[in-house]
């Protein structure tokens, strides 16, 4: 359930707008939700829920009330003195801003890559000769050409091994329901051939072709009459297409042994010779490893138990894992392919104080990206573990993608708080990396910009990192607008990242955090276990100790704070909301998980069993039920302006948590701040959403928190 962050340039402009604190309040009653009380039993607990008839995407009555939670929020948003102004100049900002690229490919003498390129609202598959070699650009698939309302999308791309050929997975309406086409890669044709339902939100999906161009291995989730219809979005397995035949003649690789929430992710050796399955059970973050070689037989390498997170197939005859097994922060073997068994395998860079988040293996050196508790360093080794070295990137900044060529050649992507994302390039025998002409370049400077690093102390001791970004020469006087930023959960990190939309966040006086809590990976596999089943409170307790640090410091105060999350970060939002409604003013939680006690129930939340927990165990039952943000709605509180957000195609987080938390929340509301739901029509959970309404999207969030912070004009 990994968030796609709300990212959008902002360019300085002064608005010269009225104070928007007259604007605080809200204008006209909600719709009311009717109670429908009905009862469920969980481990002999009897639990009452009122909206659970919201759930139900297609009635009458839902859509009714939805559309009028629409219409009611769009009363609110469109009188704010800076809502209309806000969306123009994002128009214009964006129009403005450089293409980015991201998800490079490398085959022989080619670059594939996704460009972005504002105004369009989707990004385009590219081919190019290098990336030092923009003029030789060629447009393969554009999804804008495709669909004139931009809600067509490429979820992923893999090309052939000799780079003549790409399977491309796209999907429309943020659905992330994809289809595999197929594409010559010199000119963009379409072959022909397609295969439905490749890829879903529930595991995602992937392809790798075999060594002669002439199919490839897929997955694939069951069709209609393979399994019952609840199963249909479960099961991936794997398949193989042979081009020109009919997708119904593939034939079945492996996966009958996987389980229900597998998540299958596959890989091609550089010479064909070998496909590696890597298997994730769910998305707790534990992962099994089969191997397809050239005798034709898959077999098993890994197990979920073993701890082997990553795997790679490298040049020299060898796979790489990074591994977890009594090394919580990683640690990198090497097992030689002619003797894939675990059991053989050699440690070539041992755990340290680092915790390893990436591995690569080149064509001549093994690459590895460390996290330092939130920012990256990067270095390499002999495939021995030998000579290591650490290779130097920008100070306080993330690496966020790494990929190897031919020839000694490595790429990485690398960004900062202050500066945007740039492609790096680094040769065989180099230590020093280049900037390559694929970077991204700004219309608003950040020079003015300054990040500190702090640390608050949660309930129970830990302390939590604190990555505080504000105007060089920022008073600390207890009265600046705040926005509070995290995640926690996944394992995923919160590390350094660019963001124009933060300059209009700054101009306006802001002060923008981000929070390392635990959850996250920044620390190593313990940070994440600390914070995920029955533990899942300690994420809560971090950002709670977030808030009051920065208030006790005189950073703000709790009517000039607000809070930020998505996804498994709305959770976040909703436990905030609920545990410690005096803390902050106004919050933004977008797509976002509320009824802890049903969330399995939906395709995506069975995936997510291994992250929360069950109610059909009874300790995890305890633990969701101690901290479900929908059932502890306390009637007669006093909650903080709160701004919901989701997607009616979410197949991630399903929209139904927006809309029982909204209608909780405001039956319960005793506070004169709006409770607002905003459900998008046109999108899902954030991936392929339209560049129009991530535009609309932002400038309602940010209207939203100017009037709730009480924050002026520009200065």
């Amino acid at each position: 359930m990994k968030i796609r962050r709300f990212i959008a340039p902002l360019l300085v402009v002064p608005l010269g707008l009225a104070p928007w604190s007259l604007c605080s309040g809200n204008t006209k009653a909600a719709p009311q939700a009717e109670k429908k009380p009905v009862f469920n039993e969980y481990q002999g607990t009897k639990v009452e829920d009122d909206y659970q008839w919201l759930e139900d995407d297609q009635a009458a009555a839902v859509k009714g009330w939805s559309n009028a939670e629409n219409q009611h929020t769009r009363a609110y948003l469109d009188q704010l003195p800076a809502r209309a102004q806000l969306e123009k100049q994002f128009q214009e900002w964006y129009a403005k801003t450089s293409p980015s690229y991201s998800s490079i490919v490398l085959r022989p003498g080619a670059l594939f890559a996704l460009k972005f390129q504002p105004p369009k609202q989707q990004p385009m598959l590219v081919r190019l000769s290098s990336a030092q070699e923009l003029d030789s650009e060629k447009v393969l698939v554009d999804p804008n050409q495709l669909d004139h309302q931009g809600t067509t999308a490429i979820d992923w791309f893999e090309p052939s091994l000799d780079g003549k050929k790409v399977a491309v997975s796209l999907s429309k309406g943020g659905s992330e329901d994809g289809t595999l086409h197929f594409y010559d890669a010199t000119e963009g044709k379409e072959l022909g051939d397609t295969i439905a339902h490749v890829q879903y939100p529930t595991a995602g999906g992937s392809a790798a072709w075999n060594a002669d161009a002439t199919g490839v291995y897929y997955t694939r989730f069951p069709r209609k009459g393979e399994r019952p219809d609840p199963d249909l979005n479960f099961y991936q397995q794997v398949y193989f297409h042979k081009l020109g035949t009919a997708d119904n003649s593939d034939t079945y690789q492996v996966g009958k042994e996987f389980p229900r929430i597998a998540e299958v992710k596959l890989d091609g050796s550089a010479d064909g010779k070998y496909v590696l399955a890597s298997v994730a059970n769910g998305d707790g973050g534990d992962f099994a490893h089969y191997l397809l070689g050239p005798e034709g037989q898959w077999r098993q390498l890994t197990h979920f138990e073993d701890g082997a997170k990553i795997a790679r197939l490298g040049r020299d005859q060898a796979l790489y894992l990074l591994s977890r097994a009594n090394a919580p922060r990683g640690k990198v073997l090497r097992l030689t392919l002619d003797q894939p068994e675990l059991a053989k395998a050699v440690e070539v860079v041992p755990q340290s104080e680092a915790v390893i988040q990436q591995l690569e293996p080149g064509s001549n050196a093994l690459y590895v990206v460390d996290l330092l508790g939130g920012p990256s360093q990067l270095r390499r080794f002999d495939f021995d573990g030998r000579n290591g070295a650490t290779i130097p990137i920008p100070k306080i900044s993330s690496v966020q993608e790494l990929v190897a060529g031919e020839d000694g050649l490595v790429l990485f992507r690398d960004q900062s708080y202050t500066q945007p994302a740039a492609w790096f390039q680094l040769g065989a025998g180099e230590s020093e990396p280049k900037p390559t002409a694929l970077r991204n370049t700004s219309p608003v400077s950040f020079d003015d910009i300054e990040v500190s690093r702090e640390m608050a102390t949660s309930k129970d001791g830990t302390k939590v990192p604190l990555n505080i970004l504000s105007r060089k020469g920022t008073k600390l006087d207890g009265n600046n607008p705040t926005l509070l930023y995290s995640y926690g959960g996944y394992g995923i990190s919160m590390s350094p990242g660019f963001d124009f939309t933060r300059r209009a966040w700054f101009d306006h006086g802001g002060i923008y955090v981000v929070a390392n809590i635990r959850g996250g990976g920044e620390f190593g596999e313990e940070w994440h276990k600390a914070g995920n089943l029955t533990k899942k409170q300690n994420v809560f307790d971090d950002f709670a100790a977030a808030a009051q640090y920065l208030i006790e410091n005189k950073y703000t105060n709790p009517n000039r704070l607000g809070l930020l999350g998505g996804s498994n970060g709305g959770l976040l939002m909703g436990a905030l909301i609920t545990q410690h409604p005096e803390l902050m003013r106004a919050v933004v939680s977008y797509v976002g998980i509320y009824d802890m006690l049903r969330v399995e129930l939906a395709p995506n939340g069975a995936f997510n069993v291994t992250e929360f927990g069950t109610v059909k165990d009874p300790e995890q039952f305890k633990a969701l039920y101690a901290y479900s943000p929908y059932h502890h709605v306390v009637d007669g509180t006093k909650y903080p302006a709160v701004l919901m957000m989701t997607g009616a195609n979410d197949g991630r987080v399903a929209p139904y948590h927006s809309r029982k938390m909204t209608a909780r929340l405001q039956a319960a509301n005793q506070s004169d701040h709006p409770i607002l739901l905003r459900t998008s029509t046109s999108a899902g959970h954030g991936i392929g959403t339209a560049l129009s309404e991530r535009i609309k999207q932002l400038a309602d969030m940010y209207s939203f928190l100017f009037a709730q912070l009480q924050m002026g004009p520009a200065k």
